[in-house]
């Protein structure tokens, strides 16, 4: 490393954020990213480790202590070189990642761990701006073709690398835009949606096909799912076009919270809120929108989802949020001898709690009331947990206030109907069936069809979905060509 005792040296230096009572105000990402400077001294606290636990930390196995010295020394084009040859949205997860190679990094054993994720969000912008990330386009065509189903993460590292390897790829996408959960779910202010709009130029340019508004399937799905669709395309139709088939779409069916009261209007998916919020940003007109404005507003679910109808309320000017989870509180601080360098359960404060929000865990709602088919108060009651297995706490029940209710308690599955009318096999959990390993690595039962991505593995964050397509678009290629020089 370039300097050897920079972990000794420096402290971590976290980005900074524009002040909660500024962000609240628009839409816009407000995280004030490292300059040159900040970024070469926190590449200096790598302390290039024997083994660097962060790489396997890492879903996508970012080849980190290079890239940090890389940014140290300020030799930022072979940085992104670096960064690109394992992730190909950097520009995403250095926005959105929790970040588990931090968690793993030798120095989080007794220390602040080294701000990976800050310093490839300054190598990415950096190398955007310098207009280092360029097409690769193919040397020459295979005249194979695949299609990819679903735009969200998964399906774009799958698509722009077989595209690199000379096949003829179309993605295709039911909502009206590209994208998928990255589009329509994770809020402006987290992903400014022009970013993904910057990575589709690129990837038309290398020669992928982009084709919204089309359902794969055989019936609409429910009417919670986003679907924008103008078009319906059935599986063997592409099954005949198409010497493969990738499935990609996301975990898109959330958990139901099956209480009296739930058919109360005001009660609402995360996924029925916020893709609205994305929708008016992008300048669409909607005919009627879920607003929390002026309203006492309770998130069922602690996770990122919830969080991020705790930004979007504040933000719609909402005039209470209560957040609260099934769960005990997690500890503030997790025991890393024990967990590292797995990543840790411990509380959790998002940029979206700061900003105004009553947390609260170990409850469990009862029932919704209401006046006139509308929801006006919740009833819960605390909860503890013995041996794995939640009791109700005696005499602890109590009410809540609540105009809006947004269920964000997670997702159970890919949509049912779409691997129904693929006739794909399913796990225990409702996911597609492929293995991830060996020669039947992503392949389904149905000829010439993979899967990866959350359709496969269950819920899941954005940085497995882009290992998933592209060690998938390894295997399709292999397919395709009997070997491929994709890397894995």
């Amino acid at each position: 490393m370039g300097k050897v005792t920079g972990f000794l040296e420096f402290e971590r230096q976290h980005e900074s954020y524009e002040a909660p009572l500024a962000r609240v105000k628009h839409y816009k990402e407000f995280v004030l990213a490292l300059t040159d400077e900040q970024a070469k001294i926190q590449g200096a606290r790598c302390m290039d480790c024997g083994i660097p636990f962060c790489n396997n930390g890492c879903p996508v196995n970012n080849i980190i202590p290079d890239f940090n010295d890389l940014v140290f020394r300020q030799d930022w084009k072979t940085a992104i070189t670096v960064l690109h040859s394992t992730n190909n949205f950097p520009e995403f997860t250095g926005r959105i990642c929790p970040a588990p190679c931090e968690a793993a990094c030798t120095l989080n054993i007794n220390d602040d761990p080294v701000g990976i994720k800050s310093i490839e969000h300054a190598i990415i912008d950096k190398a955007w701006g310098e207009g280092w990330v360029e097409p690769q386009v193919a040397t020459h065509k295979t005249g194979k073709t695949v299609a990819i189903v679903g735009s969200g993460p998964a399906g774009l590292a799958a698509a722009q690398q077989l595209a690199r390897a000379g096949h003829d790829v179309t993605v295709f996408e039911k909502n009206d835009r590209i994208g998928g959960l990255l589009r329509y779910g994770i809020p402006d202010f987290k992903l400014e949606k022009w970013l993904i709009d910057r990575r589709m130029r690129q990837m038309e340019a290398e020669g992928v096909t982009f084709r919204t508004g089309v359902y794969i399937g055989t019936e609409a799905p429910e009417a919670h799912i986003n679907n924008f669709s103008k078009e319906m395309l059935s599986p063997e139709q592409l099954q005949a076009q198409f010497d493969a088939v990738v499935i990609a779409g996301g975990a898109e069916q959330p958990r139901d919270l099956p209480v009296p009261g739930r058919e109360l209007a005001g009660i609402h998916f995360a996924m029925e809120f916020l893709p609205q919020q994305n929708k008016v940003n992008a300048g669409d007109k909607l005919a009627e929108q879920i607003k929390a404005t002026g309203k006492h507003v309770i998130v069922i679910g602690g996770g990122d989802t919830g969080s991020d109808c705790v930004g979007t309320s504040n933000r719609h000017g909402a005039a209470s949020v209560t957040q609260f989870e099934l769960l005990p509180q997690p500890p503030e601080q997790e025991n890393k001898a024990l967990v590292w360098p797995y990543w840790p359960i411990k509380l959790r404060t998002s940029s979206s709690h700061e900003e105004g929000c009553e947390r609260d865990w170990a409850v469990a709602t009862k029932r919704f009331e209401g006046k006139h088919g509308k929801v006006e108060k919740l009833i819960a009651v605390r909860v503890e947990w013995k041996d794995g297995k939640m009791q109700e706490v005696a005499g602890s029940e109590f009410e809540l206030k609540a105009d809006l209710v947004l269920l964000a308690m997670g997702f159970v599955s890919p949509l049912q109907t779409l691997l129904e009318a693929f006739g794909v096999s399913k796990d225990g959990r409702g996911n597609v069936r492929a293995a991830t390993e060996g020669e039947s690595a992503y392949v389904t039962d149905v000829p010439k069809v993979f899967a990866a991505g959350d359709v496969r593995r269950g819920q899941s964050l954005v940085v497995w979905a882009i290992r998933e397509g592209r060690q998938c678009a390894h295997a399709v290629d292999q397919f395709l060509m009997g070997h491929s020089v994709l890397p894995r």
